[in-house]
């Protein structure tokens, strides 16, 4: 008999003692760790005479003649419980022994410690909520292959209580991010997620198809445009954490879909940005670990200091070897660095094609890179000093990019310019240049204040806190090959 066919038998003795195995609801009065903080000066001496009511995951259990020692689970820890044949009658202890590894149970009776000093709820009553037909791994070995993990989430999460706490830090994280934004005058909006024109980002996008008013439409790949339309409308501090779809490759460090922060303030620049994301990362930081220092894998990271600031051509400079940043001298570093290149790509490009290679995997920050190439960011206000750059920055952490940020160009016929010269990089064989929004320019002809942008990848920052290597751990369903 196979292991689903034995708990199927039990299910059915449940039944024919006139118990539901799959309850509609049951009064859980309280967790499993209040219980334990509540009972905390039980002793052996002197049980409690209160009764308990709680609920939990089958997760141990042994058994000693007319007595067994179970052990449940839920989210906030686990509990010991104890069943005496003399204290719930032969009948119901018989139909208790049926228990498996898995069941979930709503239990009451009162607590005492026992010889060992475990605290341990005297069971009186026990009802089975869900039988589990399918078996948890074993409890020493448990869920360890990273692929079926990920592929089984749900028994992920119920087998390693680290990855629990993972994700609930993850909850506390974004709730921070949340919190401090409020505190700062932004408000949270919501904005499309099929578009008719997808922008903001340079990404291949995921297209979909409306039957009803047969439109061709894509997922969103950022939420700049719209979130900018809104500084347009008036409202001066808007922000949306929102998910985003990239028809990109996987990772450590990418998912096809992941959580962005995006925000945006009328009368600021990119130092205005800089400020704020600085702010933003130390109290993610200390609210997280109470501290300021943070270990990620073998590096310990200072937030105490003011973030550094390096333009990315001096970037270039310091861990490249590039002093002159000609078009020779770059197409000779990807060379000599066996990093593919036609040799005809922009200027900015190459520039971009040597940091992101050679320079971003050295950084360990807090550091933000500062004034790229004016081709690697068609949303981005000239800089004031150097028409050949934008006002744009990154900050690093860990080799990661972690933040990204403009002076948010707002002139609509440079806008314009801007996007005819990524259509020309379309149609030249760029997928992922930005496709031209007419409604977007409509709407910086009406008049969009001086405004600075920031983006803000969640799920790195998550993996950053919780000292992840790699995104799928700190996505609960992240996307993999079909099996």
């Amino acid at each position: 008999m196979s292991e689903y066919e034995n708990r199927q038998l039990k299910q059915r003795a449940w039944e024919a003692a006139g118990q539901s195995a799959f309850a509609h609801a049951f009064d859980k009065q309280q967790t499993l760790a209040s219980v334990v903080d509540q009972y905390a000066s039980v002793t052996s001496d002197m049980p409690s005479e209160a009764l308990v009511q709680t609920a939990g995951r089958v997760m141990s259990r042994r058994g000693h003649g007319k007595a067994m020692f179970v052990t449940i689970q839920d989210e906030s820890g686990e509990l010991q419980l104890y069943i005496n044949v003399d204290r719930v009658g032969s009948d119901a202890f018989s139909l208790y022994e049926s228990i498996d590894i898995g069941d979930i149970i709503g239990v009451s009776g009162t607590m005492f410690r026992t010889r060992r000093d475990a605290l341990t709820l005297n069971i009186d009553t026990l009802t089975l909520l869900t039988k589990s037909l399918a078996p948890l791994p074993e409890k020493f070995h448990g869920l360890q292959d990273k692929e079926t993990r990920y592929r089984q989430r749900y028994v992920d999460l119920v087998m390693n209580a680290d990855v629990r706490s993972v994700f609930s830090a993850r909850s506390s994280i974004v709730l921070a991010m949340r919190q401090y934004l409020n505190e700062h005058q932004f408000m949270e909006v919501e904005t499309p997620v099929l578009q008719h024109i997808y922008g903001g980002a340079s990404a291949e996008p995921f297209r979909t198809h409306h039957n009803h008013l047969n439109q061709d439409l894509y997922l969103r790949i950022a939420l700049e445009l719209h979130l900018k339309r809104l500084i347009v409308g008036g409202y001066e501090r808007v922000f949306e954490i929102g998910r985003v779809f990239r028809n990109e490759g996987v990772s450590y460090k990418h998912n096809p879909e992941y959580t962005l922060l995006e925000l945006y303030q009328a009368y600021a620049d990119y130092t205005d940005m800089m400020v704020l994301t600085e702010a933003l990362l130390k109290h993610l930081v200390v609210q997280h670990t109470g501290g300021t220092v943070l270990t990620y894998q073998d590096q310990t990271i200072d937030f105490s200091q003011s973030f550094q600031r390096l333009s990315m051509l001096d970037a270039l400079a310091q861990y490249a070897g590039i002093q002159d940043p000609t078009r020779e001298a770059l197409i000779a570093a990807l060379n000599q660095h066996n990093i593919p290149n036609t040799g005809q790509e922009a200027w900015g490009h190459l520039v971009g094609m040597v940091y992101d290679k050679l320079v971003e995997p050295q950084l360990v920050g807090p550091i933000f890179i500062t004034d790229y190439p004016w081709e690697l960011s068609p949303l981005a206000k000239r800089h004031r000093d150097n028409a050949d750059l934008v006002e744009r920055f990154e900050l690093i952490i860990a080799g990661m990019e972690i933040a990204n940020a403009f002076s948010e160009l707002n002139d609509p016929v440079e806008q314009a310019a801007r996007f005819e010269d990524q259509e020309r990089a379309r149609e030249a064989g760029d997928a992922e240049a930005h496709r031209t929004d007419d409604d977007y320019i409509q709407a910086l002809q009406y008049g969009m204040p001086p405004t600075g942008g920031l983006g803000i990848g969640v799920d790195r920052v998550v993996m950053l806190l919780t000292n992840q290597t790699s995104i799928r751990d700190v996505l609960f369903f992240p996307h993999l090959k079909q099996v």
